[in-house]
């Protein structure tokens, strides 16, 4: 296995592919790999992970701790400032049930995306401009920044507390089985990524997923305060149409328009002719790929929400992944939100 990358890249950003070009290369390169691998399976596994994994016990502990402190944080948060605020703005008995569970979650999607929004644009890294570059100068067990180390941290212990939170927390709905997979694959990819020292390309991913997020709860706190105190705030009203619009946009324009031409081809394609014998190669691009088709998965109901607006059958923003009254029969409904769900369309991130 290589043990270091190429020294530098081209002399400039290489120009973003088209979808084409992303399929053609990236198919390609795989299917070169496998036939240039000839001792793939679990004895090449072994291998790499003694060779290329560098993840101490103390981190994945310190991690562990870290996911335990956002779980009491959002205990602690949602019955000292989420519920009072719902008390004191009146809202609606079903909007003060949902309200908790958006405003946690937009307070840490804000707050982690305007970090890598940070380390994107406000530092030299050029891994957004340039998305190739995440491989250049590669090396096994290479150092990891303090500030990406940070966010690593920060995203890896939100996700091992939000897979006990969609169990045990969170409102149940339609696709809570696929958001449970996707924070398990999002938390396999920060971890390995992490001990593979893939973590240019993962702060990447993260900037374009955590953007949907944080318009998807922005919106719904939006609805949720429209009708409170027994009127109507307009303010509110056109806040949720302008974030549903604004989700909607970015959702298509940020997962499936930017993270495959940027992210997906870089790994798919780029990181063979950076190192030509990359650990890992298949397994994370697989992982990434299963993220993409999530994203899609998603976007279906985002379209299918348009779709009834623009029929006539939607008069009012609605997330129609959660269950109506009539379908009460959940699997598992929230212990704290079982009234009627009503907020927009719901996503998820790496």
């Amino acid at each position: 296995m290589a043990a270091a990358g190429t020294a530098a890249g081209p002399a400039g950003p290489e120009p973003m592919p088209s979808y084409a070009q992303l399929v053609q290369r990236g198919w390609g390169s795989a299917l070169a790999a496998a036939r240039g691998c000839a001792d793939c399976g679990w004895g090449l596994a072994r291998r790499g992970l003694a060779e290329h994994a560098h993840l101490a016990p103390p981190e994945l502990l310190l991690l562990a701790l870290c996911a335990l402190g956002w779980t009491a944080l959002r205990s602690a948060a949602t019955s000292r400032l989420f519920r009072p605020l719902a008390k004191r703005c009146r809202l609606q008995p079903r909007d003060a049930a949902k309200m908790p569970e958006s405003a946690w979650k937009f307070l840490f999607y804000l707050g982690a995306w305007s970090y890598s929004t940070y380390l994107l644009f406000g530092t030299d890294y050029p891994f957004f401009h340039d998305p190739p570059s995440v491989f250049y100068d590669w090396k096994t067990g290479m150092a990891v920044p303090r500030d990406i180390a940070v966010a690593y941290l920060l995203q890896g212990s939100f996700y091992g507390h939000s897979i006990y939170a969609t169990l045990y927390l969170d409102a149940w709905r339609k696709d809570s089985v696929v958001m449970l997979i996707h924070h398990v694959v999002t938390l396999v990819l920060i971890i390995s990524s992490y001990a593979f020292r893939y973590h240019k390309v993962g702060i990447l991913v993260l900037f374009l997923h955590d953007i949907s997020d944080v318009q998807l709860e922005f919106t719904k706190l939006n609805v949720y305060f429209k009708s409170r105190g027994g009127s109507h705030h307009r303010l509110h009203a056109l806040a949720a149409d302008l974030g549903c619009l604004s989700f909607s946009l970015s959702w298509f324009w940020f997962r499936l328009y930017w993270f495959p031409l940027k992210v997906l081809y870089a790994t798919s394609y780029c990181s063979l002719r950076s190192v030509p014998d990359i650990p890992f190669y298949f397994f994370f691009n697989a992982l990434l790929l299963l993220l993409t088709l999530m994203n899609l998965y998603w976007f279906l109901y985002i379209v299918a929400f348009a779709a009834k607006v623009l029929t006539g059958q939607v008069r009012e923003l609605k997330d129609v992944r959660e269950y109506d009254t009539a379908e009460a029969l959940s699997p598992k409904p929230s212990k704290a939100e079982k009234p009627l769900r009503n907020g927009l369309v719901k996503d998820k991130r790496f």
